[in-house]
């Protein structure tokens, strides 16, 4: 997430900001303290692990990457991911170059070894389970750790191979005995705690990673074994051309429901349903989107409208081109003119639907712009 600013929103249009120290600082991680909710673990791309306050109190820095000795710059190392156990009032961050910290959330430091051969994207605690611990790495592995007897990076439980480098491995919330697995190209994994070997289901799912993207990661439903992802199409992975929300049903592998904003044509990474699941938050560059189960449903009944014509309208295409009356270039141009006619005509109904679109980008922008001004001072 390359971010200057972190947004806190406690109701619609009411949020507390919180300063960083300037364009390309990245997040790498938030999680709310167990013991004081106005206060939240920070993991920052400037290499601190920080408790910071929705207050205005000072700033406590509980952990300092090494200082790399560099003269053109002072940050080799950061930080890329945080987690909190409650229960065992313990913090967990991994670094760019495969180094594992735990600590307690007072800061004092329990154990730091690298553990994986490179950055580690992504940690979790089970929930219940709370000695179990997940790490994803662009190493192309998933490690499950055991707390109670954490060594070195050979003292692993289980580890699961990818094909490419992953991006997140999440417990499900409904029993925490299965995990979800994102990787950066077209992978979302499931395992299951039966056999943490071998993969229950593999979805094939077009999210493919670039530098400038922030990483897509398939999150659980808190209530059922659903799974939500962001769609980068790629007509390698699977047929198709619309930057869907899409929602899969972890047992069988199958689409559920996809979603489809007219109005927010970028690739929305981030998706994360509401603690009751029943409304679910996307996020897109300085756009959030908020749907609830209504709009959901009613949603993905004009996608498929909209995706059943883009089909027709490719026949039709198809047909002239064989008849001589289009080459192939003119047979696309039709396809676009219809799927452009259905896109006009779904904007126009989204703009009678309920899906708000929070403009953070307006206040934000505002922010970034008094900033760069005083810079250019």
């Amino acid at each position: 997430m390359m971010y200057c600013q972190v947004f806190l929103f406690i109701r619609i249009c009411h949020f507390v900001l919180l300063m960083q120290k300037g364009a390309g600082e990245s997040i790498g991680g938030m999680k709310f303290s167990p013991t004081d909710p106005t206060k939240v673990f920070l993991a920052s791309g400037d290499g601190t692990l920080t408790l910071k306050s929705f207050e205005g109190l000072p700033d406590m820095v509980l952990s300092r990457v090494q200082n790399c000795g560099h003269d053109h710059h002072n940050v080799c190392l950061w930080y890329c991911c945080v987690d909190v156990s409650a229960s065992r009032r313990c913090l967990m961050t991994g670094d760019n170059m495969g180094q594992v910290l735990l600590m307690g959330i007072d800061g004092q430091e329990i154990f730091s070894k690298r553990l994986h051969k490179a950055k580690v994207t992504h940690g979790e605690f089970n929930p219940r389970c709370d000695w179990l611990l997940a790490t994803a790495s662009v190493d192309h592995t998933v490690k499950l750790w055991d707390l109670r007897n954490i060594k070195d990076k050979t003292s692993y439980l289980h580890e699961m191979l990818h094909d490419k480098a992953v991006n997140s491995a999440y417990f499900n919330p409904v029993d925490c005995s299965k995990l979800l697995t994102t990787d950066q190209y077209d992978q979302i994994r499931v395992y299951s705690s039966a056999d943490w070997s071998t993969p229950q289901r593999v979805i094939q799912h077009p999210h493919r990673q670039f530098q400038h993207l922030t990483p897509v990661k398939a999150t659980w439903h808190p209530m059922y074994d659903l799974i939500v992802a962001g769609r980068y199409p790629d007509e390698r992975v699977c047929p198709g051309t619309l930057r869907t929300i899409d929602i899969y049903d972890a047992n069988t592998g199958q689409v559920a429901c996809q979603l489809l904003d007219p109005n927010a044509p970028g690739i929305i990474s981030v998706n994360k349903f509401s603690p009751m699941g029943d409304v679910l938050g996307s996020g897109m560059g300085l756009n959030i989107l908020v749907w609830t189960r209504e709009e959901m449903f009613t949603n993905d009944k004009r996608r498929k409208e909209l995706q059943q014509g883009g089909q027709l309208g490719r026949a039709r295409g198809r047909g002239r081109s064989q008849h001589g009356r289009r080459t192939g270039e003119a047979g696309r141009g039709e396809d676009e003119d219809d799927i452009g006619k259905l896109k006009k005509k779904l904007a126009s109904l989204g703009d009678s639907s309920q899906t708000k679109t929070t403009a953070a980008s307006s206040r934000a922008g505002n922010i970034n712009t008094k900033s760069q001004r005083g810079k250019n001072k």
